[in-house]
Protein backbone atom coordinates (compact mmCIF):
# COMPACT_ATOMS: atom_id res chain seq x y z
CA UNK A 1 0.00 0.00 0.00
CA UNK A 2 2.86 2.49 1.27
CA UNK A 3 4.48 1.37 -2.14
CA UNK A 4 1.48 2.51 -4.27
CA UNK A 5 0.87 5.60 -2.38
CA UNK A 6 5.21 6.25 -3.42
CA UNK A 7 4.27 5.79 -6.77
CA UNK A 8 0.98 7.91 -7.19
CA UNK A 9 2.73 10.43 -5.70
CA UNK A 10 5.24 10.44 -8.23
CA UNK A 11 3.29 9.91 -11.05
CA UNK A 12 1.27 13.26 -9.92
CA UNK A 13 3.94 14.76 -9.84
CA UNK A 14 5.20 14.30 -13.31
CA UNK A 15 1.99 14.65 -14.58
CA UNK A 16 2.31 18.01 -12.96
CA UNK A 17 5.92 18.90 -14.33
CA UNK A 18 5.27 17.87 -17.76
CA UNK A 19 1.74 20.23 -17.87
CA UNK A 20 3.85 23.02 -16.97
CA UNK A 21 6.67 21.86 -19.60
CA UNK A 22 4.13 22.35 -22.30
CA UNK A 23 2.59 25.80 -21.21
CA UNK A 24 6.26 27.29 -21.11
CA UNK A 25 7.45 25.97 -24.22
CA UNK A 26 9.13 28.54 -26.24
CA UNK A 27 8.34 26.68 -29.67
CA UNK A 28 4.79 25.46 -29.42
CA UNK A 29 3.44 23.43 -32.58
CA UNK A 30 0.78 24.58 -34.70
CA UNK A 31 -0.28 21.82 -36.10
CA UNK A 32 -3.22 21.37 -33.97
CA UNK A 33 -4.80 18.57 -36.12
CA UNK A 34 -2.10 15.67 -37.12
CA UNK A 35 -2.29 12.54 -39.56
CA UNK A 36 -2.83 8.68 -37.89
CA UNK A 37 0.63 6.66 -38.98
CA UNK A 38 1.70 3.59 -36.89
CA UNK A 39 5.12 5.53 -37.03
CA UNK A 40 3.71 8.17 -34.35
CA UNK A 41 1.75 5.25 -32.64
CA UNK A 42 4.38 3.45 -31.80
CA UNK A 43 6.52 6.61 -31.10
CA UNK A 44 3.78 7.47 -28.39
CA UNK A 45 3.86 4.15 -27.46
CA UNK A 46 7.41 4.25 -26.32
CA UNK A 47 7.58 7.59 -25.06
CA UNK A 48 4.84 6.71 -22.38
CA UNK A 49 6.43 3.44 -22.38
CA UNK A 50 9.43 5.90 -21.18
CA UNK A 51 7.15 7.51 -18.63
CA UNK A 52 6.21 4.28 -16.51
CA UNK A 53 9.60 3.31 -16.70
CA UNK A 54 10.81 6.55 -14.95
CA UNK A 55 7.85 6.77 -12.63
CA UNK A 56 8.76 3.17 -11.12
CA UNK A 57 11.92 3.78 -10.26
CA UNK A 58 11.54 7.64 -8.97
CA UNK A 59 8.61 5.71 -6.48
CA UNK A 60 11.35 2.74 -6.14
CA UNK A 61 14.56 5.21 -5.13
CA UNK A 62 11.96 7.22 -2.91
CA UNK A 63 10.71 4.77 -0.66
CA UNK A 64 14.14 3.05 0.20
CA UNK A 65 15.93 6.98 0.53
CA UNK A 66 13.02 7.72 2.90
CA UNK A 67 12.93 4.13 6.03
CA UNK A 68 10.17 4.33 8.10
CA UNK A 69 10.73 2.49 11.57
CA UNK A 70 9.17 -0.75 11.44
CA UNK A 71 5.91 0.49 13.27
CA UNK A 72 5.03 3.04 10.57
CA UNK A 73 4.08 0.45 7.92
CA UNK A 74 0.60 -0.23 10.12
CA UNK A 75 -0.29 3.24 10.00
CA UNK A 76 -2.16 4.64 7.69
CA UNK A 77 -0.25 6.90 5.49
CA UNK A 78 -1.20 10.83 5.02
CA UNK A 79 -0.27 12.71 1.61
CA UNK A 80 2.22 15.35 2.56
CA UNK A 81 3.51 14.82 5.32
CA UNK A 82 7.00 14.51 6.41
CA UNK A 83 8.13 10.87 6.54
CA UNK A 84 8.50 9.59 10.83
CA UNK A 85 11.97 9.62 12.26
CA UNK A 86 13.78 6.50 12.28
CA UNK A 87 14.36 5.88 16.31
CA UNK A 88 18.03 5.55 16.05
CA UNK A 89 18.48 8.87 14.97
CA UNK A 90 19.48 11.26 17.37
CA UNK A 91 18.79 15.35 17.09
CA UNK A 92 21.41 17.20 18.72
CA UNK A 93 21.77 21.07 19.09
CA UNK A 94 23.55 23.89 21.19
CA UNK A 95 21.61 25.91 23.82
CA UNK A 96 20.37 28.67 21.86
CA UNK A 97 19.07 26.10 19.13
CA UNK A 98 20.98 28.05 16.91
CA UNK A 99 22.68 25.15 15.67
CA UNK A 100 21.10 21.01 15.21
CA UNK A 101 22.20 18.37 13.74
CA UNK A 102 20.67 14.63 13.59
CA UNK A 103 23.02 11.88 13.48
CA UNK A 104 22.81 7.78 14.26
CA UNK A 105 26.11 7.47 15.70
CA UNK A 106 26.35 9.99 19.57
CA UNK A 107 28.43 7.71 21.58
CA UNK A 108 28.97 8.02 25.90
CA UNK A 109 32.10 5.95 26.73
CA UNK A 110 31.79 5.23 30.67
CA UNK A 111 35.37 5.17 31.23
CA UNK A 112 38.81 5.65 29.77
CA UNK A 113 38.80 2.02 28.41
CA UNK A 114 35.85 2.38 26.45
CA UNK A 115 36.73 5.22 24.82
CA UNK A 116 39.77 4.37 23.39
CA UNK A 117 38.13 1.60 21.99
CA UNK A 118 35.91 3.82 20.35
CA UNK A 119 38.28 6.13 19.19
CA UNK A 120 40.50 3.21 18.00
CA UNK A 121 37.71 1.47 16.31
CA UNK A 122 36.40 4.44 14.80
CA UNK A 123 39.91 5.86 13.16
CA UNK A 124 40.23 2.22 11.43
CA UNK A 125 36.66 2.80 9.78
CA UNK A 126 36.96 6.14 9.43
CA UNK A 127 34.11 6.86 11.28
CA UNK A 128 33.78 10.37 12.42
CA UNK A 129 33.47 11.14 16.45
CA UNK A 130 33.69 14.87 16.76
CA UNK A 131 33.95 15.55 20.67
CA UNK A 132 31.11 17.04 21.98
CA UNK A 133 30.72 18.57 25.47
CA UNK A 134 27.51 20.57 27.11
CA UNK A 135 26.21 22.21 24.16
CA UNK A 136 27.23 25.50 25.32
CA UNK A 137 28.97 26.93 22.59
CA UNK A 138 26.74 29.37 20.72
CA UNK A 139 28.20 28.45 17.54
CA UNK A 140 28.10 24.11 17.94
CA UNK A 141 31.78 23.58 17.65
CA UNK A 142 31.20 20.80 18.71
CA UNK A 143 28.43 19.15 16.39
CA UNK A 144 28.98 17.17 13.38
CA UNK A 145 26.28 15.21 11.82
CA UNK A 146 28.11 11.93 10.80
CA UNK A 147 29.07 10.84 14.44
CA UNK A 148 30.01 12.97 18.20
CA UNK A 149 31.09 11.23 21.02
CA UNK A 150 30.17 12.80 24.55
CA UNK A 151 32.15 11.95 27.60
CA UNK A 152 28.85 12.87 30.27
CA UNK A 153 29.22 9.74 31.93
CA UNK A 154 33.08 10.20 32.22
CA UNK A 155 32.66 13.26 35.16
CA UNK A 156 34.40 11.79 38.35
CA UNK A 157 37.21 13.37 40.24
CA UNK A 158 39.75 11.13 40.03
CA UNK A 159 42.51 12.45 42.56
CA UNK A 160 43.03 15.39 44.63
CA UNK A 161 46.46 16.58 46.21
CA UNK A 162 45.67 19.25 49.09
CA UNK A 163 49.58 19.74 48.90
CA UNK A 164 49.71 20.83 45.51
CA UNK A 165 46.48 22.02 45.07
CA UNK A 166 45.56 20.09 42.33
CA UNK A 167 42.92 17.98 40.79
CA UNK A 168 43.25 15.52 38.49
CA UNK A 169 39.48 15.09 37.00
CA UNK A 170 38.16 13.18 33.90
CA UNK A 171 37.06 15.52 31.31
CA UNK A 172 33.60 14.80 31.38
CA UNK A 173 32.49 16.44 34.69
CA UNK A 174 30.52 19.72 34.73
CA UNK A 175 32.60 22.39 36.19
CA UNK A 176 29.39 22.58 38.97
CA UNK A 177 30.04 18.85 39.94
CA UNK A 178 34.13 19.99 40.44
CA UNK A 179 33.29 22.89 42.33
CA UNK A 180 30.60 20.85 45.03
CA UNK A 181 33.56 17.91 45.44
CA UNK A 182 36.71 20.12 45.64
CA UNK A 183 34.63 21.96 48.94
CA UNK A 184 35.38 19.29 51.05
CA UNK A 185 39.24 19.65 50.19
CA UNK A 186 38.93 23.45 51.07
CA UNK A 187 39.81 24.23 47.51
CA UNK A 188 38.30 25.86 44.27
CA UNK A 189 38.98 26.87 40.79
CA UNK A 190 40.82 30.31 40.21
CA UNK A 191 38.40 31.68 38.13
CA UNK A 192 35.16 30.99 36.17
CA UNK A 193 32.95 31.49 33.28
CA UNK A 194 29.47 32.84 33.39
CA UNK A 195 28.03 29.29 33.30
CA UNK A 196 28.42 26.59 35.60
CA UNK A 197 27.01 23.30 33.61
CA UNK A 198 29.98 23.51 30.81
CA UNK A 199 32.04 20.43 30.73
CA UNK A 200 35.45 20.57 32.04
CA UNK A 201 37.37 19.17 28.74
CA UNK A 202 34.61 21.80 26.86
CA UNK A 203 35.70 24.99 28.75
CA UNK A 204 39.08 24.13 28.18
CA UNK A 205 38.86 23.44 24.64
CA UNK A 206 37.12 26.65 23.29
CA UNK A 207 39.70 29.27 25.59
CA UNK A 208 37.13 29.95 27.74
CA UNK A 209 37.46 32.92 30.35
CA UNK A 210 36.03 34.48 33.58
CA UNK A 211 37.24 38.10 34.60
CA UNK A 212 40.34 39.94 36.05
CA UNK A 213 43.06 41.63 34.48
CA UNK A 214 45.34 39.29 36.82
CA UNK A 215 44.07 36.38 36.10
CA UNK A 216 44.73 34.48 32.62
CA UNK A 217 41.86 32.28 30.51
CA UNK A 218 40.98 29.09 32.26
CA UNK A 219 43.21 27.16 29.79
CA UNK A 220 46.30 28.59 32.03
CA UNK A 221 44.99 26.61 34.95
CA UNK A 222 45.80 23.33 33.06
CA UNK A 223 48.96 21.76 34.18
CA UNK A 224 48.18 18.33 32.35
CA UNK A 225 46.06 17.01 29.97
CA UNK A 226 45.69 12.94 29.12
CA UNK A 227 44.30 12.86 25.21
CA UNK A 228 42.93 9.75 23.38
CA UNK A 229 43.94 10.23 19.96
CA UNK A 230 43.42 7.89 17.35
CA UNK A 231 47.20 7.67 15.90
CA UNK A 232 48.98 7.34 18.57
CA UNK A 233 46.52 6.04 21.14
CA UNK A 234 46.70 7.80 24.41
CA UNK A 235 48.94 10.45 25.81
CA UNK A 236 49.77 12.42 27.92
CA UNK A 237 51.31 16.21 27.74
CA UNK A 238 52.20 18.46 29.90
CA UNK A 239 55.28 21.73 29.97
CA UNK A 240 57.73 18.89 31.05
CA UNK A 241 55.89 15.78 28.72
CA UNK A 242 55.96 17.51 24.85
CA UNK A 243 55.57 20.87 25.81
CA UNK A 244 54.77 22.05 22.31
CA UNK A 245 52.20 19.69 22.01
CA UNK A 246 50.90 20.82 25.26
CA UNK A 247 50.21 24.44 24.38
CA UNK A 248 48.88 23.62 21.05
CA UNK A 249 46.32 20.96 23.05
CA UNK A 250 45.57 23.16 25.55
CA UNK A 251 43.04 25.34 23.83
CA UNK A 252 42.90 22.39 20.69
CA UNK A 253 39.11 23.14 19.61
CA UNK A 254 38.75 19.33 20.06
CA UNK A 255 40.86 18.78 16.85
CA UNK A 256 44.09 17.08 18.38
CA UNK A 257 42.63 14.30 20.45
CA UNK A 258 39.70 13.67 23.03
CA UNK A 259 40.65 15.19 26.32
CA UNK A 260 39.86 12.28 28.57
CA UNK A 261 41.61 13.60 32.19
CA UNK A 262 42.95 16.71 32.88
CA UNK A 263 45.01 18.32 35.85
CA UNK A 264 44.13 21.61 37.17
CA UNK A 265 46.05 23.96 39.51
CA UNK A 266 42.82 24.91 42.09
CA UNK A 267 43.36 27.96 44.58
CA UNK A 268 41.92 27.90 48.39
CA UNK A 269 38.66 28.05 48.57
CA UNK A 270 37.53 32.06 49.52
CA UNK A 271 34.59 34.26 49.67
CA UNK A 272 34.22 37.37 47.56
CA UNK A 273 32.85 40.50 48.31
CA UNK A 274 30.89 41.84 44.91
CA UNK A 275 30.36 46.04 44.73
CA UNK A 276 27.85 46.88 41.91
CA UNK A 277 27.11 50.14 41.06
CA UNK A 278 26.27 52.61 38.14
CA UNK A 279 28.74 54.95 36.26
CA UNK A 280 28.90 56.50 33.03
CA UNK A 281 31.52 56.97 30.38
CA UNK A 282 33.40 60.16 32.30
CA UNK A 283 33.71 58.59 35.70
CA UNK A 284 35.46 55.20 34.10
CA UNK A 285 37.83 57.23 31.67
CA UNK A 286 39.03 58.90 35.11
CA UNK A 287 39.21 55.28 37.10
CA UNK A 288 39.68 52.96 34.61
CA UNK A 289 43.25 51.84 35.48
CA UNK A 290 43.31 52.09 39.30
CA UNK A 291 40.23 49.76 38.74
CA UNK A 292 41.54 47.31 36.56
CA UNK A 293 45.10 47.50 39.13
CA UNK A 294 42.84 47.39 42.34
CA UNK A 295 40.27 44.68 41.66
CA UNK A 296 41.05 41.16 41.47
CA UNK A 297 37.87 40.55 39.23
CA UNK A 298 36.20 43.74 37.10
CA UNK A 299 33.65 43.90 34.41
CA UNK A 300 31.54 46.31 32.50
CA UNK A 301 28.10 45.92 31.31
CA UNK A 302 27.14 48.95 28.97
CA UNK A 303 23.79 49.83 27.91
CA UNK A 304 23.32 51.15 24.28
CA UNK A 305 21.20 54.26 23.59
CA UNK A 306 22.20 55.25 27.53
CA UNK A 307 25.20 56.60 29.35
CA UNK A 308 24.59 54.06 31.86
CA UNK A 309 27.63 51.45 32.41
CA UNK A 310 27.22 49.43 35.18
CA UNK A 311 30.52 48.47 37.24
CA UNK A 312 31.03 45.00 39.16
CA UNK A 313 34.11 44.80 40.76
CA UNK A 314 34.86 41.53 43.13
CA UNK A 315 37.70 41.23 46.01
CA UNK A 316 38.55 38.85 48.89
CA UNK A 317 36.61 38.98 51.90
CA UNK A 318 39.60 39.29 54.12
CA UNK A 319 41.29 41.77 52.01
CA UNK A 320 38.23 44.25 52.04
CA UNK A 321 38.71 47.51 54.12
CA UNK A 322 35.52 49.51 52.66
CA UNK A 323 32.50 49.26 55.13
CA UNK A 324 30.00 46.52 53.60
CA UNK A 325 26.50 48.30 52.25
CA UNK A 326 23.50 46.13 51.57
CA UNK A 327 21.74 46.81 48.69
CA UNK A 328 18.98 50.23 48.80
CA UNK A 329 16.25 48.10 47.38
CA UNK A 330 15.77 44.70 47.56
CA UNK A 331 14.79 42.85 44.32
CA UNK A 332 11.36 43.10 44.49
CA UNK A 333 11.49 46.95 44.57
CA UNK A 334 14.53 46.71 41.74
CA UNK A 335 12.24 45.00 39.26
CA UNK A 336 8.69 46.68 39.66
CA UNK A 337 9.93 49.28 36.59
CA UNK A 338 10.87 46.45 34.33
CA UNK A 339 7.45 44.97 35.39
CA UNK A 340 5.57 48.10 34.89
CA UNK A 341 6.91 48.07 31.45
CA UNK A 342 6.03 45.31 30.88
CA UNK A 343 2.41 45.45 31.44
CA UNK A 344 1.97 48.57 29.34
CA UNK A 345 3.72 46.54 26.32
CA UNK A 346 1.50 44.28 26.79
CA UNK A 347 -1.57 46.40 26.22
CA UNK A 348 -0.20 47.86 23.39
CA UNK A 349 0.85 44.90 21.78
CA UNK A 350 -1.81 42.79 22.57
CA UNK A 351 -3.82 41.00 19.60
CA UNK A 352 -7.15 38.66 19.73
CA UNK A 353 -4.98 35.59 19.49
CA UNK A 354 -2.36 36.49 22.45
CA UNK A 355 -1.75 34.35 25.07
CA UNK A 356 -2.91 35.15 28.52
CA UNK A 357 -0.61 37.32 30.41
CA UNK A 358 2.14 35.41 32.49
CA UNK A 359 1.83 35.90 35.93
CA UNK A 360 4.78 38.13 35.97
CA UNK A 361 5.19 38.46 39.37
CA UNK A 362 7.44 35.29 39.35
CA UNK A 363 9.69 35.98 36.65
CA UNK A 364 13.39 37.21 37.17
CA UNK A 365 14.63 40.32 35.81
CA UNK A 366 16.17 38.70 33.04
CA UNK A 367 12.89 36.46 31.93
CA UNK A 368 11.47 39.71 32.12
CA UNK A 369 13.50 41.38 29.61
CA UNK A 370 12.97 38.11 27.50
CA UNK A 371 9.23 38.79 27.80
CA UNK A 372 9.37 42.60 27.01
CA UNK A 373 11.59 41.95 24.32
CA UNK A 374 9.57 39.15 22.32
CA UNK A 375 6.98 41.57 22.12
CA UNK A 376 8.98 43.53 19.45
CA UNK A 377 12.46 42.57 19.33
CA UNK A 378 13.76 44.46 15.93
CA UNK A 379 11.79 47.77 16.87
CA UNK A 380 15.08 50.07 17.71
CA UNK A 381 12.83 52.57 19.46
CA UNK A 382 11.23 50.12 21.49
CA UNK A 383 14.51 48.29 22.20
CA UNK A 384 15.94 51.55 23.70
CA UNK A 385 13.25 51.82 26.09
CA UNK A 386 13.54 48.48 27.11
CA UNK A 387 17.26 49.06 27.34
CA UNK A 388 16.19 52.16 29.43
CA UNK A 389 14.15 49.85 31.77
CA UNK A 390 17.08 47.67 32.59
CA UNK A 391 19.08 50.71 33.35
CA UNK A 392 16.67 51.75 36.44
CA UNK A 393 16.71 48.33 37.48
CA UNK A 394 20.84 48.44 37.79
CA UNK A 395 20.43 51.73 39.50
CA UNK A 396 18.15 50.18 42.50
CA UNK A 397 20.49 46.99 42.34
CA UNK A 398 23.58 49.12 43.63
CA UNK A 399 25.10 47.74 46.95
CA UNK A 400 27.41 44.93 47.93
CA UNK A 401 27.05 40.99 48.50
CA UNK A 402 28.99 38.97 49.88
CA UNK A 403 29.19 34.79 49.26
CA UNK A 404 31.61 32.39 48.13
CA UNK A 405 33.67 32.66 44.67
CA UNK A 406 31.90 30.03 42.47
CA UNK A 407 28.71 31.17 43.85
CA UNK A 408 29.29 35.24 43.28
CA UNK A 409 31.30 35.11 40.03
CA UNK A 410 28.68 33.34 38.17
CA UNK A 411 26.20 35.60 35.77
CA UNK A 412 22.55 34.82 34.06
CA UNK A 413 23.21 35.47 30.80
CA UNK A 414 19.45 35.56 29.76
CA UNK A 415 17.52 33.59 27.79
CA UNK A 416 18.58 31.83 24.21
CA UNK A 417 20.80 34.53 22.15
CA UNK A 418 22.99 35.08 19.43
CA UNK A 419 26.66 36.24 20.50
CA UNK A 420 29.79 37.37 18.96
CA UNK A 421 32.66 37.74 21.47
CA UNK A 422 35.66 38.96 20.86
CA UNK A 423 39.30 39.47 22.52
CA UNK A 424 42.15 42.15 21.64
CA UNK A 425 45.23 43.55 23.56
CA UNK A 426 44.59 46.48 25.83
CA UNK A 427 48.16 47.26 27.07
CA UNK A 428 49.91 46.10 30.21
CA UNK A 429 48.25 46.16 33.93
CA UNK A 430 51.05 48.57 34.98
CA UNK A 431 50.23 50.44 31.68
CA UNK A 432 46.97 50.60 30.38
CA UNK A 433 46.36 51.38 26.65
CA UNK A 434 42.82 52.53 26.96
CA UNK A 435 42.11 50.80 23.90
CA UNK A 436 39.59 49.28 25.58
CA UNK A 437 37.60 52.00 26.01
CA UNK A 438 38.10 53.58 22.84
CA UNK A 439 36.89 50.60 21.40
CA UNK A 440 33.14 50.57 22.76
CA UNK A 441 32.92 54.25 22.48
CA UNK A 442 33.36 53.53 18.41
CA UNK A 443 31.15 50.43 19.04
CA UNK A 444 28.10 52.54 21.05
CA UNK A 445 28.45 55.27 18.42
CA UNK A 446 28.67 52.59 15.46
CA UNK A 447 25.14 51.21 17.11
CA UNK A 448 23.55 54.57 17.30
CA UNK A 449 24.42 55.57 13.64
CA UNK A 450 23.17 52.78 12.26
CA UNK A 451 20.03 52.68 14.43
CA UNK A 452 20.69 48.58 15.39
CA UNK A 453 18.31 47.50 17.57
CA UNK A 454 21.09 46.21 20.06
CA UNK A 455 19.63 45.07 23.54
CA UNK A 456 21.67 45.24 27.28
CA UNK A 457 24.40 44.50 28.34
CA UNK A 458 27.54 44.74 25.81
CA UNK A 459 29.59 42.95 28.89
CA UNK A 460 32.95 43.48 28.51
CA UNK A 461 36.04 41.41 30.94
CA UNK A 462 39.57 41.68 30.85
CA UNK A 463 41.89 38.59 31.70
CA UNK A 464 45.85 38.73 31.60
CA UNK A 465 47.68 36.61 29.03
CA UNK A 466 47.20 32.42 27.92
CA UNK A 467 50.34 31.04 26.84
CA UNK A 468 48.30 28.42 24.64
CA UNK A 469 48.86 28.91 21.77
CA UNK A 470 45.21 28.88 19.99
CA UNK A 471 44.11 30.99 22.67
CA UNK A 472 42.97 34.45 21.08
CA UNK A 473 44.43 36.04 24.41
CA UNK A 474 47.71 34.28 23.63
CA UNK A 475 51.00 36.35 24.23
CA UNK A 476 54.68 35.91 24.90
CA UNK A 477 54.73 39.05 27.45
CA UNK A 478 53.82 38.11 30.47
CA UNK A 479 52.52 41.22 31.85
CA UNK A 480 49.82 41.75 28.89
CA UNK A 481 46.19 42.04 29.10
CA UNK A 482 43.05 41.37 26.88
CA UNK A 483 40.07 42.71 26.82
CA UNK A 484 37.18 40.87 25.85
CA UNK A 485 33.62 42.15 24.47
CA UNK A 486 30.24 40.87 23.65
CA UNK A 487 27.61 41.49 21.64
CA UNK A 488 24.17 40.17 21.52
CA UNK A 489 20.47 39.69 20.26
CA UNK A 490 18.40 37.68 21.87
CA UNK A 491 15.81 35.07 20.55
CA UNK A 492 13.30 35.40 22.91
CA UNK A 493 10.62 33.28 20.60
CA UNK A 494 10.28 30.20 18.93
CA UNK A 495 8.29 31.48 16.26
CA UNK A 496 10.49 30.60 13.32
CA UNK A 497 10.37 33.35 10.91
CA UNK A 498 11.02 35.86 13.99
CA UNK A 499 14.22 34.13 15.10
CA UNK A 500 14.86 34.17 11.08
CA UNK A 501 14.43 38.37 11.33
CA UNK A 502 16.36 38.35 14.44
CA UNK A 503 19.40 36.51 13.13
CA UNK A 504 19.67 38.36 9.86
CA UNK A 505 19.61 41.74 11.65
CA UNK A 506 21.88 40.26 14.23
CA UNK A 507 24.92 39.45 11.65
CA UNK A 508 24.01 42.64 9.92
CA UNK A 509 25.07 44.11 13.73
CA UNK A 510 28.06 42.18 13.87
CA UNK A 511 29.51 42.60 10.71
CA UNK A 512 29.26 46.19 11.16
CA UNK A 513 31.47 45.20 14.07
CA UNK A 514 33.61 43.20 12.73
CA UNK A 515 34.05 45.70 9.20
CA UNK A 516 34.70 49.19 11.48
CA UNK A 517 36.70 47.77 14.30
CA UNK A 518 38.22 44.51 14.65
CA UNK A 519 41.23 45.01 12.21
CA UNK A 520 41.73 48.60 14.08
CA UNK A 521 42.23 46.77 17.01
CA UNK A 522 43.53 43.79 16.37
CA UNK A 523 40.26 41.82 18.10
CA UNK A 524 39.59 38.11 17.22
CA UNK A 525 36.55 36.07 17.64
CA UNK A 526 35.86 33.41 20.94
CA UNK A 527 36.14 30.23 19.48
CA UNK A 528 32.73 29.26 20.74
CA UNK A 529 31.62 32.21 18.75
CA UNK A 530 33.18 32.69 15.78
CA UNK A 531 30.79 31.85 12.52
CA UNK A 532 31.63 30.20 9.38
CA UNK A 533 30.97 32.75 6.29
CA UNK A 534 28.92 31.82 3.47
CA UNK A 535 30.61 33.64 1.35
CA UNK A 536 33.68 32.15 -0.73
CA UNK A 537 35.71 34.96 -0.86
CA UNK A 538 34.54 35.97 2.70
CA UNK A 539 35.36 32.70 4.06
CA UNK A 540 38.98 33.30 2.34
CA UNK A 541 39.78 36.57 4.19
CA UNK A 542 38.93 34.84 7.51
CA UNK A 543 41.33 32.06 6.82
CA UNK A 544 43.83 34.64 5.86
CA UNK A 545 43.08 36.75 8.80
CA UNK A 546 43.15 33.74 11.71
CA UNK A 547 46.89 32.50 10.06
CA UNK A 548 47.98 36.49 10.80
CA UNK A 549 47.03 35.40 14.47
CA UNK A 550 47.54 32.20 15.11
CA UNK A 551 50.17 29.05 14.52
CA UNK A 552 47.56 27.32 11.84
CA UNK A 553 50.32 25.28 10.24
CA UNK A 554 51.95 24.13 13.62
CA UNK A 555 48.02 23.12 14.28
CA UNK A 556 47.52 21.40 10.99
CA UNK A 557 51.01 19.49 11.48
CA UNK A 558 49.27 17.90 14.71
CA UNK A 559 45.98 17.17 13.43
CA UNK A 560 48.09 15.23 10.36
CA UNK A 561 49.92 13.69 12.60
CA UNK A 562 47.61 12.43 15.70
CA UNK A 563 44.47 12.73 13.70
CA UNK A 564 45.38 11.92 9.80
CA UNK A 565 41.95 10.36 8.92
CA UNK A 566 40.25 13.68 10.17
CA UNK A 567 37.67 11.39 12.46
CA UNK A 568 37.13 14.28 15.12
CA UNK A 569 36.95 16.72 12.82
CA UNK A 570 33.84 18.62 11.55
CA UNK A 571 32.92 21.19 8.98
CA UNK A 572 33.91 23.91 11.25
CA UNK A 573 37.79 23.04 11.74
CA UNK A 574 37.69 22.02 8.11
CA UNK A 575 36.69 25.29 6.78
CA UNK A 576 38.90 27.71 9.32
CA UNK A 577 42.14 25.17 9.03
CA UNK A 578 41.74 23.78 5.83
CA UNK A 579 44.12 21.35 5.11
CA UNK A 580 45.84 20.81 1.98
CA UNK A 581 43.75 17.61 1.25
CA UNK A 582 40.54 19.74 1.76
CA UNK A 583 41.35 23.13 0.45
Amino acid sequence: MQRWLYYRRCAGLLRSSLGRSQTLNPRPQLDFVRPFSSSSSDSEFRKYAGYFVLILGCGVATYYSFPFPANAKHKKAQIFRYAPLPEDLHSVSNWSGTHEVYTRVFLQPENLEELEKIVHDANERGQKIRPVGSGLSPNGIGLQRAGMVNLALMDKVLDVDKEKKRVRVQAGARVSQLVDALKEHGLTLQNFASIREQQIGGILQVGAHGTGARLPPIDEQVVSIKLVTPAKGTIEVSPEKDPELFYLARCGLGGLGVVAEVTIQCVDRHELVEHTFVSNMNEIRKNHKKWLGENKHVKYLWIPYTDTVIVVQCNPLSKWKKPKMARKFGEEEAVQHVRHLFRESLKKHRTSESPDEPDIDQLSFTELRDKLLALDPLNKDYVVEVNKAEAEYWKKSEGYRVGWSDEILGFDCGGQQWVSETCFPAGTLANPSMKDLEYMEELKKLIERENVPAPAPIEQRWTARSRSLMSPAWSSQEDDIFSWVGIIMYLPTMDARQRKEITEEFFLYRDLAQTRLWDNYSAYEHWAKIEIPKDKEELVDLQTRLRKRFPVDSYNKARKELDPNGILSNRMLEKLFPLPSTI
